[in-house]
């Protein structure tokens, strides 16, 4: 049986598959290579995976928000667990393009817990992030703080994915996993993040530009 990884090509995601793969997993990957930021590094990414993966991975291209589309290519797929990484990244973009957010974590989340209630998946690992802290001002932060202030289209979203997924958890039995993600960057990271804007400026010869909100 095969562990389903949503969101194979993104940053997160394509290391996740690259660890299992050397262990000697099999993995069924998924995602839409939507144009967020650059489509040829996700493509570089899968490219990768499949030169490492010794007929390992098998991967989708599909948008799990779209349900119809996504049951049916997992129609073709035994799949165990799933890790369920894929969604809408970025704080600031959720002002500019709210309902891609809404679609691709809201909806896109619903689709993979119902994944996992028909499947009986043995488990279920999916993204949140520390986003949902909002305004917390108690340090350090902690998952038994309150998570009701989110400051962000994005951090809403993740503080529901949280709330769907302690609703199935109870009506289905499933066992789910939130990880609330902090800032992750390394080799192969995503473009759009602060230490690889400030580098290629840097290497451009040009300073870098800081904000400072109060």
């Amino acid at each position: 049986m095969a562990t389903l990884v949503t969101g194979v090509a993104g940053f997160i995601g394509f290391h996740v598959a690259q660890r299992m793969l050397a262990r000697g997993d099999d993995i069924v990957g998924i995602d839409c290579i939507n144009d967020y930021y650059s489509v040829q590094l996700k493509q570089d990414r899968l490219a990768e995976l499949e030169r490492s993966s010794n007929r390992k991975l098998q991967f989708e291209q599909v948008d799990f928000a779209e349900h119809e589309a996504l049951d049916k290519t997992l129609a073709k797929h035994d799949i165990d667990r799933i890790i369920h990484l894929g969604a809408q990244a970025g704080v600031r973009y959720s002002i500019e393009q709210p309902r891609a957010y809404v679609q691709s974590n809201l909806v896109g989340h619903l689709n993979l817990l119902e994944v996992a209630r028909y499947r009986r998946s043995s488990h279920m690992v999916y993204a949140s992030s520390s986003s949902v802290y909002g305004g917390n001002k108690t340090l350090p932060f902690s998952v038994d703080d309150r998570v009701d202030h989110p400051m962000s289209l994005y951090a809403a979203t993740k503080k529901s994915d949280e709330l769907m997924s302690e609703t199935y958890a109870h009506l289905y039995r499933l066992p789910l996993t939130g990880l609330r993600f902090f800032t992750v960057y390394g080799p192969w990271g995503r473009p759009d993040m602060a230490m690889w804007i400030f580098t290629q400026k840097i290497l451009a010869g040009e300073a870098p530009r800081f904000h400072l909100h109060r």
